[in-house]
């Protein structure tokens, strides 16, 4: 489980309400979600996010209400992975739930800066800023977390039977 993009950064505490409006809720389509993702805070990120990239943010990311509207928004926008320094434990688990790579790096969000080129490799718990050199340990994956991601999500793994 590799992977590399570009960084874009945000700071602490950011909620659900930020990340995907309750104005958009009454939707589940993915790519509707994506047109308003973080709009509230950042008006050019839907625009900007380009497939592949890394938000890495900093602590209590997703904290707020429950509902899985924020981690499909930001896997519909592109992001492939979400690195913070620590995150709300619900979101958490619904990004797992819904396929979105995620993990606590308290170091790699704190000296990561916007734009940097990043590679995470979960198999290995290894985050390089290809930019600048530095490399940051994180807790690997377990296999089953990496059948979750690698396949979608929670719903199509057992599915497939993965899990």
């Amino acid at each position: 489980m590799k992977y590399e993009g570009n960084a874009i950064c945000f700071g602490d505490h950011v909620d659900t309400d930020v990340i995907i409006p309750a104005r958009y809720l009454n939707t589940g389509d993915p790519a509707e979600l994506a047109l308003h993702c973080m709009e509230d805070i950042d008006k050019t990120f839907a625009g900007r996010v380009r497939k592949g990239d890394i938000l890495v943010a900093g602590e209590n990311f997703g904290c707020g209400s429950s509902r899985e509207h924020a981690p499909i928004a930001l896997k519909a926008c592109g992001i492939s992975v979400v690195i913070a320094k620590s995150f709300a434990r619900i979101f958490y688990r619904n990004a797992i739930n819904i396929g979105l790579a995620i993990t606590e790096c308290p170091e790699a969000a704190a000296a990561v800066s916007e734009g940097d080129r990043l590679e995470a490799d979960f198999s290995l718990g290894l985050i390089r800023n290809l930019t600048t050199g530095a490399e940051y340990r994180t807790e690997p994956f377990p296999p089953f977390i990496q059948q979750i991601i690698e396949n979608g999500g929670l719903i199509p793994a057992i599915q497939k039977g993965i899990i």
